[in-house]
C-alpha cells in the first residue's frame, strides 16, 4: 500500500495538488491521483480539497492508497515456459504478447491467469491481481520473470532488486549505428508531463540507470545491443534508448514513426540471475530470443 506525506515548498507554492502530487508519485497518471483526491484518499491539512487546489507553502499533504478493487482472477489453462520451479519460487520465460498480470482491459489470458492454473501457492505480498508478481516486463517483451510462491520468498527478491543484486540482462534491436562499444545511461525516469500515458526522461524523476553493449551493427541501420539494468524502472530500456537517439525496432510508444512491423519493441529479457533467498544459492538462467525476434534480426540483416 502507498502512503506518505509531503511539505509545500515555497517552489511549489500554487501548483495545484494533482500535478504536484503526479510529481511526487511519478509511478500514477494523472487520473488516478485525482480519483484519490476526490475519493478522499488525498488530505491537505488534514482536509479533504479538490485537485484544482492550488498549494500553499508549508501545508502537509498526506495521502493513502485506496484498498484494491477486489477482483475474482479465474486459473486459465495456458502453457507456460517454466524454466525453473522449487517450493519458493518459478522463473518463467514469458512470451511475446502476454501481459503480466490482469490491469483494465486484460481480465484474462495473463501471466497470472496463467500462474494460478500451474501453481497452488503464490505469494499474496502485491494482492490479488499480482499475486507472485515481483517484477514485470512489458507486454510485447518476452523473456525471463522471476515469481514468488510464498511471502518470505517474495521479500527475499524484492529487497534483491532493491538493492540492485539482480542481474537483469536484455537483447534490444535499435535503429541507428551506435558508435561506442560499450555505455552507461545515467538518466532521471517519471511520467511525461506532456503525454501521461507514457515515461520520459524528466529532471526530479527516479534514478534510472541501464549499461549497454553493442553486439552488432547491421548496415549501419541498425544496432543489436545487450543492455543490463541496474535499477528498474517502467519501459527504462526503452525510454533510454530513445533518449540517446537509438530508439528500438518496433516500439509504438517511443520508435520512431517509419519503423519495422515487429508487432511490439524488439526486446528481449535474455539473462537472469539473483540469489535464492532460501537456500543463499546464486541461480542464473539464460533463454534465447523467440523465433519472431531471430526472423527480424534476419530480416535488417538482408537490408541493403
Amino acid at each position: 500500500m502507498i502512503s506518505g506525506e509531503h511539505v509545500v515548498s515555497t517552489e511549489e507554492a500554487s501548483t495545484r495538488l494533482d500535478k504536484l502530487l503526479t510529481t511526487i508519485l511519478s509511478d500514477l497518471s494523472r487520473a488516478q491521483i485525482q480519483n484519490w483526491i476526490k475519493d478522499g484518499h488525498v488530505l491537505v491539512n488534514q482536509k479533504v480539497v479538490k485537485s484544482n487546489y492550488r498549494c500553499e507553502a508549508g501545508a502537509q499533504i498526506t495521502w493513502q492508497e485506496p484498498e484494491p478493487e477486489r477482483l475474482e482472477i479465474q486459473p486459465e489453462n495456458i502453457e507456460l515456459d517454466i524454466i525453473f520451479q522449487d517450493q519458493d519460487l518459478l522463473v518463467v520465460n514469458k512470451p511475446k504478447g502476454m501481459v503480466v498480470h490482469p490491469s483494465a482491459g486484460h481480465y484474462s489470458g495473463t501471466l497470472v491467469n496463467a500462474l494460478l492454473y500451474h501453481c497452488d501457492d503464490l505469494s499474496g505480498i502485491n494482492g490479488v491481481i499480482r499475486p507472485g508478481i515481483v517484477h514485470r516486463i512489458d507486454r510485447d517483451t518476452s523473456g525471463l520473470l522471476m515469481v514468488a510462491k510464498n511471502d518470505f520468498t517474495h521479500q527475499g527478491l524484492a529487497d534483491q532488486l532493491k538493492n540492485k543484486t539482480v542481474k537483469r540482462s536484455y537483447l534490444a534491436l535499435v535503429h541507428g549505428a551506435i558508435p561506442h562499444e560499450y555505455g552507461t545511461i545515467e538518466a532521471p525516469i517519471a511520467r511525461n508531463p506532456q503525454d501521461r500515458q507514457s515515461m520520459a526522461v524528466v529532471t526530479g524523476g527516479r534514478e534510472a540507470v541501464t549499461h549497454f553493449e553493442v553486439l552488432e551493427r547491421i548496415n549501419q541501420q541498425y544496432t543489436l545491443v545487450k543492455c543490463v539494468l541496474e535499477t528498474g524502472r517502467t519501459h527504462q530500456i526503452r525510454v533510454h534508448m530513445k533518449y540517446i537517439g537509438f530508439p528500438l525496432v518496433g516500439d509504438p510508444k517511443y520508435g520512431q514513426r517509419k519503423t519495422l512491423s515487429a508487432n511490439g519493441q524488439a526486446l528481449h529479457a535474455q539473462e537472469l540471475g539473483f540469489e535464492h533467498p532460501r537456500t543463499k544459492e546464486w541461480l542464473q538462467f539464460n533463454v534465447e530470443p523467440p523465433k519472431e525476434f531471430d526472423e527480424l534480426l534476419k530480416k535488417v540483416r538482408q537490408t541493403h
